[in-house]
């Protein structure tokens, strides 16, 4: 893990930030290169898919020309979705850590669940709370944000 990789995973949160999305911003590593970084646009996709993790998988697997997103790691904001989890572990993402987790115990089971081996994808590598004050400070900020309106 390289926490230099969160600062970018941040710029992406910052531009959801920008445009009332939630900021999450996500990064995709292979090698000590990044290879995609994606922030949330469910709002301006108005799709409820455009997660940040979702996005970036979607760019490194162009960029790479391949689904397979083997040896990579993913940084993110905040912990992924059950959603955002099924698409890392299909992508076969190595190794995802987390800035901050939602206080959702019951995500964190289950995205933990499906992150373990199965008979068809290794298991990926999960850390959480990595950068918890960052986290909770975009966070609170938007939804402060939000309720003034």
């Amino acid at each position: 893990m390289d926490k230099q990789y969160f600062s970018v995973a941040f710029l992406e949160a910052k531009k959801a930030f920008e445009q009332d999305e939630v900021p999450i911003g996500a990064v995709i590593v292979k090698d000590g290169n990044i290879l995609a970084s994606a922030h949330n646009q469910k709002e301006k996709d108005c799709c409820c898919t455009s997660h940040a993790e979702i996005l970036a998988i979607q760019q490194a697997s162009s960029k790479l020309h391949n689904w397979r997103l083997e040896d990579c790691d993913l940084y993110v904001t905040l912990d992924p979705c059950p959603m955002c989890a099924s698409a890392i572990k299909q992508a076969r993402i190595r190794n995802v850590y987390s800035c901050l987790n939602n206080n959702d115990f019951h995500n964190l089971e289950l995205i933990q669940s499906i992150f373990q081996t199965d008979s068809v994808n290794p298991e990926v590598h999960f850390e959480s709370n990595l950068e918890v004050q960052k986290g909770k400070e975009i966070l609170s900020e938007f939804f402060k944000k939000q309720r003034k309106r």
